[in-house]
């Protein structure tokens, strides 16, 4: 079975609780929290998330890499 990279369902969820449902699911994965807009490396890393917020909330769908 393949490991999930996705997480439609923590659109418009806090960054906090995205992060504990993340790490939950993948204890040893790292999260970043990042503010919509900025600027973020174009690298592919299978341990890292990013969880794109504005006012708190996650406005992108989170995946790996």
């Amino acid at each position: 079975m393949r490991a999930k990279s996705v997480w439609p369902e923590l659109m418009g969820e806090s960054a906090e609780e995205a992060r504990e449902q993340i790490r939950a699911e993948f204890p040893g994965i790292t999260v970043h929290v990042v503010p919509e807009g900025s600027m973020v490396t174009m690298d592919f890393n299978e341990q890292r998330v990013r969880l794109f917020v504005k006012d708190g909330k996650v406005v992108r769908e989170p995946r790996r890499g």
